[in-house]
């Protein structure tokens, strides 16, 4: 498995664990980012927030929550 940060632009993934504090699993699962869920990389730019999307939803995280995802690649168009 890798991180989210880790994954190319264009690239389709799927969510595998969530990693974190109960503030951040709080949010991340609110949006929509929960086990199983199949996300795209739009945009991942080196020191840049990365720009996912996801159940119709274009979702912009920054670097250190996407280290807490982990995903493993392939899937389903989002």
């Amino acid at each position: 498995m890798k991180k989210l940060s880790e994954i190319g632009k264009d690239s389709v993934a799927v969510i595998k664990t969530v990693n974190g504090d109960l503030r951040f699993m709080s949010r991340i699962t609110s949006i929509g980012l929960t086990p199983g869920c199949t996300v795209t990389v739009i945009k991942n730019e080196k020191n840049r927030p990365l720009l996912v999307y996801s159940r119709d939803t274009m979702i912009a995280l920054n670097r250190s929550e996407c280290d807490m995802i982990e995903v493993e690649i392939g899937g389903k168009t989002a």
